[in-house]
């Protein structure tokens, strides 16, 4: 009950003061690229501050990007503009809305003048899909400045994240050098590192050299799943690495003299400006979220500075402007059937299917699998499946191979995909977050969008007001003509047959193999359910046929 009242609770007034009055982000108007403030249209190289932005004009416009969205032109404003960032940014605004280059470009921006290479930036994200993602952003703006950024995800073995990310010592190449020095000189490759939270755990605690000292800027996305998962203690860890206070920046020149290394990042307790008790120069943090959290004990955990809010709109939950949504009341039996004439309507076009869990989505592939000459190219996409073949699966999705994706919602934050106009919820999203983060895989960048929800008619009711609290009132009933339906009924007695004999022969084979997976004899019980349970459309089976006597 908790867990609903946090995810999906009645609109209300925040209990921090600072949320209670944010800066509308849909009172800025989206801005051409040539008039964004102090961003300069010339080619020349950049030599200075005031023209840094100078050579980032390009890639820019490589990207495809010829104006900035609202919520980019209120984060620079408050970071390189007036705000000059003195206060940390919390961002509340719709999927699709532009949110990582809303904070890649200022971070560019104000390291691009660093004289000396050290990991200065660091961006957090909850997955490694979402992390490459945002990485890609950042490769096409950094290296025009002269900034190396890196990737900690695990995609690779630690060590070669580590031949990456790390310098090797001098001394083996300078024997001669001092030991004391070679400790103290910064041994990063990257000025920015976008990660995963597990795989940064594993460097700050097992790679050599590896140092947060110097870190000015730590970003936070998709902050609301960053905090209600623990993810090893990772926020606490970062922020108390960043606190160089008991660490020893002296060394003693040969007369024995104590010197302050010229590369220390010095952060001391001052007054000035509201910085009484806290360190200084402060590590500057972004959040970001399309569902930002307003629970106060999660969102002390960010030791935010002055925090300012920007949010779209005065509802705490916004879908994006030009979706469509669209709900099909069907029932549970024939659910399979309703998603393959849908997809049919359709016609090809590229399209997510999200399911309730990882076992629906094999079940809902294996099953599609069975009815021959379908009109499209699906795949599943889940943890069931090894990390190459997701990767291989979410190319093939994106370069236009595989027409329908079904999955969970590990598809469902951040993951962008060119082209995709429809989202079918097959189960309907328990929250209304989760819709959110479903439903915003498509109508991004400012195209329109559809998304299908299928309900079982007790269902109806509690789906209207859940919209509602999204600012949505309005979704039309989406109607199939039964007698397409009606067509795949002979088919669809076989392939159930089929489905049955798919799934024990699974279950089978992982009983004969010693399947020691953590989830495998939860996996055993669910595809037991699966088969087994009244309100399923397989129980069609048991009934030998007899469709109409199942609900």
């Amino acid at each position: 009950m908790a867990r609903k009242e946090e995810e999906d609770g009645p609109s209300r007034v925040p209990h921090l003061p600072w949320m209670r009055n944010p800066v509308d982000i849909d009172s800025f108007s989206g801005c051409p690229l040539a008039h964004l403030p102090r961003l300069d249209p010339r080619r020349d190289p950049p030599r200075c501050f005031v023209c840094i932005l100078v050579g980032l004009v390009k890639p820019l416009q490589r990207m495809g990007i010829e104006s900035f969205f609202p919520v980019q032109v209120a984060a620079w404003l408050e970071t390189i503009g007036p705000g000059a960032f003195e206060r940390d940014i919390c961002i509340n605004s719709p999927t699709g809305s532009g949110k990582t280059l809303a904070y890649a470009l200022p971070i560019v921006q104000m390291l691009a003048t660093r004289k000396v290479r050290c990991l200065r930036a660091l961006v957090v994200l909850p997955t490694r899909d979402l992390a490459l993602q945002v990485k890609e952003v950042f490769d096409a703006i950094a290296p025009v400045v002269g900034l190396s950024v890196g990737s900690a995800v695990g995609q690779s073995s630690i060590a070669d994240e580590v031949s990456n990310l790390i310098e090797k010592s001098k001394q083996g190449l300078f024997p001669s050098l001092d030991e004391e020095y070679i400790q103290m000189e910064p041994q990063t490759k990257v000025d920015i590192l976008v990660a995963t939270p597990g795989r940064l755990m594993d460097h700050i605690s097992m790679t050599k050299g590896f140092s947060l000292e110097h870190l000015q800027y730590l970003v936070v996305d998709e902050t609301d799943r960053m905090l209600r998962e623990a993810y090893q203690s990772w926020l606490p860890t970062v922020i108390q690495f960043t606190h160089s206070s008991n660490q020893n920046h002296s060394w003693s020149d040969m007369n024995g003299e104590t010197l302050l290394h010229p590369l220390t990042t010095i952060r001391r307790s001052g007054v000035e400006r509201g910085f009484k008790g806290k360190c200084f120069p402060r590590l500057a943090k972004i959040v970001l979220s399309a569902t930002l959290t307003q629970d106060p004990s999660k969102l002390s955990q960010l030791e935010l500075h002055h925090p300012l809010l920007l949010n779209s709109g005065k509802k705490r939950y916004k879908i994006p402007t030009k979706l469509q949504s669209y709900k099909l009341v069907c029932k549970s039996n024939l659910k399979p059937l309703s998603l393959i004439v849908l997809l049919q309507e359709l016609r090809g076009e590229k399209c997510l299917v999200f399911t309730s869990s990882v076992e629906s989505s094999h079940r809902l592939s294996t099953l599609l699998e069975f009815f021959e000459d379908l009109p499209f190219k699906f795949s599943e996409y889940s943890r069931l499946q090894r990390e190459s073949t997701r990767r291989k699966t979410l190319d093939a999705f994106k370069e236009g191979k595989i027409d329908v994706l079904i999955g969970t919602d590990r598809m469902a934050r951040g993951i962008h995909i060119d082209g995709l106009r429809y989202v079918i919820n097959y189960d309907m999203p328990p929250y209304v977050k989760t819709y959110i983060h479903r439903a915003g895989r498509t109508a991004r960048a400012g195209e329109s969008g559809s998304c299908f929800t299928f309900l079982r008619k007790h269902e109806v009711k509690a789906f209207d007001k859940m919209l509602k609290k999204a600012d949505n009132s309005s979704c039309t009933l989406h109607s199939l003509p039964e007698e397409s339906v009606e067509t795949l009924r002979p088919v669809f007695s076989s392939a159930l047959k089929k489905l049955e004999e798919s799934l024990e022969s699974e279950a089978r084979k992982k009983s004969k193999s010693g399947d020691k997976a953590p989830n495998a004899s939860k996996r055993k019980r669910t595809i037991h359910t699966f088969i087994h349970q009244p309100y399923c459309f397989d129980n069609i089976i048991r009934k030998k046929g007899r469709y109409n006597e199942v609900h």
